[in-house]
């Protein structure tokens, strides 16, 4: 198959860590032909979705991670399979490349399917799931915002469309920066907040399981650096080898199932103690650290559940 990637630059992947470098790298070893460009070389050409960029040819090699040839401009149309990878913002630039890509639909299968990773993002897809979350408000007004934190004492406070653990606050019951915050965060953007009672077991870490096309395949927990509330390893957690529980199974059996009908190959999701917080279908990671904990190929599961689906 011939197999795109719109990703962020390949020359600075950390190849023991970046999880499009381990699916190009599984493609590669399943014959597949790689072809790379930026979301800033996406285009739309008089009713063509075309892309400028370069064959690949992926390697472990630290300071030079993929071979690379001339730039050609191709139809996307030809493309068997491209895959939606760059990192957020989920700003109007992410935006627009998803209804590019979706002008592709029924001719090149676009992984994860772009209208629900629009229509889904990260913080928000989670409000279907109440039952499964911890209390949460997404609000730009400060009096709402007030309120859930006085109704709940200890609170974590995030930008909705943030990533990384950037932007992220826990707000204890004695805080009182509160109003900073929110004049901060209102004066550069004009997104809303979102906050979610504060939960202890995320000390005990925050589990990233990996689901493919629906189905948990395993699950890596992220423990936070001393004196830290945030796990993202962008921030210093600690990766550390866990099973899945009861509880987690039960999650992912409820939401499965939507994410299989939505198109959603490749997802992973935030779990602390027994609450769902994020479904991550943007750029998900963790495929390398899971396979090297549980002795998996976990980028084997994804590519066959992708050839099954164009079979």
């Amino acid at each position: 198959m011939k197999i795109a990637f719109q990703m962020d630059p390949i020359s600075e992947v950390n190849i023991n860590a970046d999880s499009t470098f381990r699916l190009a790298e599984e493609a590669q070893a399943r014959g597949h032909e790689l072809f790379y460009y930026g979301p800033d070389q996406l285009a739309y050409e008089e009713g063509r979705i075309t892309a400028r960029g370069q064959r690949m040819t992926v390697q472990r090699v630290a300071d030079c991670p993929a071979v690379l040839g001339d730039h050609v401009q191709v139809d996307l149309e030809d493309m068997d399979v491209v895959w939606l990878r760059q990192d957020p913002p989920f700003d109007m630039h992410y935006i627009t490349t998803t209804h590019l890509l979706d002008r592709l639909a029924g001719k090149t299968l676009v992984v994860n399917d772009p209208f629900w990773v629009r229509n889904y993002p990260e913080k928000l897809l989670v409000l279907n799931f109440p039952q499964l979350t911890p209390p949460t408000t997404i609000a730009r007004d400060l009096q709402t915002i007030k309120a859930f934190k006085e109704k709940h004492g200890d609170v974590i406070l995030k930008p909705l469309y943030g990533n990384g653990g950037a932007g992220v606050f826990r707000l204890d019951a004695n805080d009182r920066n509160l109003s900073s915050l929110h004049e901060l965060f209102t004066g550069f953007s004009r997104e809303p907040l979102i906050v979610q009672k504060y939960l202890p077991d995320v000390s005990n870490g925050d589990k990233r399981v990996i689901l493919v096309d629906g189905e948990p395949v395993g699950a890596i927990n992220r423990v936070p650096a001393k004196g830290e509330v945030r796990s993202n390893m962008h921030v210093g957690g600690r990766p550390e080898k866990v099973g899945l529980t009861e509880r987690d199974l039960e999650i992912c059996a409820t939401i499965g199932p939507v994410l299989r009908e939505k198109g959603q190959v490749f997802v992973g999701i935030d779990v602390i103690g027994d609450y769902l917080t994020e479904i991550n279908v943007t750029s998900p990671t963790g495929i390398q650290e899971l396979e090297r904990f549980d002795g998996i190929n976990v980028a084997e599961k994804i590519w066959q559940a992708i050839e099954a689906k164009l079979a």
